[in-house]
């Protein structure tokens, strides 16, 4: 009978601690530091209050809460793979990845649910929906498309979930192996035409180069040997002009010569000189020679070219 108070005191002083340190740990708790690029969605008596912002913040124990924390950094979120329908009827599995950011935490907050769960089944809706206006071709072609149609959609609806919807990138198409089998054939076929293309090509201008070489060849041959005809004809007749006049000259030398007082006698002269010395070789050969009989007649052949001896006057 003397324990019960002691039990009774020990009771109401364990309790008295309890209250004391949930106290105190909510003490601690209304004391907020919030980091940098961080908001703090504040509720007091499960009303919204307040947002925190980067600092230190003390709120009222056992009224004021943090109900949501929300990272305002730019953050990634993978789309996990789906099948989609392209619009000739084959089969591809598409995934890719969003790149957002919480703009108003208040709307992420209360806006919608889950708003990361929100835009990866809005993003993969948006995809199938484009994917199926377009050929299987078109769907490799047409990225860019794709993923603008899906930020466009992701942003009307993100003006009510208060993030922003910075880009869509598609990571892999994959389509059935037997449409992928069929792909590379095309590929290695386009590949080879090419090839082929490439090599005929070359083939035509290594023939293109060479037929002008030889045109050019022949040309420059031709016109060499047309240069050296002319110039050896340029020479010849300046040859034959250079003969000429000097044969001319010589004529003239002579003809002045012969009407100059004394000319007959000193041409006279010099022809005697070598017909003597003509008749004198013949004499010296050792064969025998006939010649006319006229042939010693000195006289008669200075007449017979009009040379005859002037007689002084």
């Amino acid at each position: 009978m003397m324990n019960i108070p002691l039990d009774t005191d020990l009771i109401v002083m364990a309790i008295w601690g309890l209250i004391f340190a949930i106290f105190v740990i909510k003490l601690f708790q209304s004391i907020r530091l919030v980091p940098t690029k961080s908001a703090h969605i504040v509720e007091r008596l499960g009303k919204y209050h307040c947002t925190l912002d980067a600092g230190f913040h003390a709120l009222i124990p056992f009224v004021d809460k943090v109900a949501f924390i929300h990272d305002l950094k730019e953050e990634t979120i993978d789309v996990p793979p789906q099948e989609c329908f392209s619009s000739d009827e084959v089969n591809v599995e598409v995934d890719g990845v969003i790149y957002i950011s919480v703009t108003d935490p208040i709307k992420a907050s209360y806006g919608i649910t889950d708003y990361r769960y929100a835009a990866i089944q809005l993003a993969q809706t948006t995809t199938r929906s484009v994917i199926g206006t377009l050929d299987l071709d078109r769907t490799f072609e047409e990225r860019d498309v794709i993923s603008a149609k899906v930020v466009e959609v992701l942003d009307q609806a993100g003006a009510t979930w208060g993030i922003r919807v910075h880009r869509y990138e598609i990571k892999n198409i994959t389509p059935p192996e037997t449409v992928k089998n069929a792909m590379e054939m095309q590929v290695n076929a386009e590949r080879e035409r090419r090839a082929l293309l490439a090599k005929s090509e070359g083939d035509k201008q290594s023939k293109i180069n060479r037929s002008e070489g030889v045109k050019a060849e022949t040309v420059n041959r031709s016109e060499g040997e047309m240069q050296r005809r002319i110039n050896e004809a340029e020479g010849k007749a300046e040859e034959i002009l250079t003969i000429s006049r000097a044969t001319a000259e010589s004529i003239e030398r002579l003809a002045s010569v012969i009407a100059a007082p004394g000319g007959h006698n000193a041409l006279r002269l010099q022809l005697g000189q070598q017909y003597f010395k003509q008749l004198d070789g013949l004499s010296q050969k050792s064969s025998r020679i006939v010649l006319p009989g006229n042939m010693v007649d000195f006289d008669y052949w200075m007449n017979s070219i009009s040379l005859t001896e002037e007689k002084p006057t």
